[in-house]
């Protein structure tokens, strides 16, 4: 019988590499849960850092009704911040503008009669 034997040591091979996989897989999933945790703090101290209170509250009022937009808005920020661009702090007015000026208009609509 040593087909059988040969088949057993075989399949313990295969679920030890099955285990190490999984656990391997479990490190990656933690390392990037890590990172993403790292990039929204370093996200929120550059908010903090250049935004004022009124535009802060005017932020989190977009976040509430249209979170990717407040999503795509705050990585905006994010970037123009990083690369320098920001003078000062934001208040709600600059605020404001940027608001409309990141905002797609959706109200625009053609409509022609026959």
């Amino acid at each position: 019988m040593p087909d059988e034997d040969d088949l057993e040591e075989l399949r313990e091979k295969k679920m030890e590499e099955l285990k190490e996989r999984q656990q391997g897989g479990e490190a990656d999933e933690e390392a990037m849960r890590a990172q993403q945790e790292q990039a929204e703090a370093q996200k929120e101290a550059i908010l903090r850092q250049y935004l004022t209170d009124g535009a802060r509250k005017r932020l989190n009022s977009v976040k509430m009704s249209k979170p990717q937009h407040a999503d795509q808005i705050e990585q905006q920020l994010v970037a123009l911040a990083q690369s320098g661009r920001v003078q000062g702090q934001i208040d709600e007015e600059q605020m404001k503008q940027l608001l409309q000026e990141l905002t797609p208009d959706s109200k625009s609509f053609d409509i022609q009669r026959r």
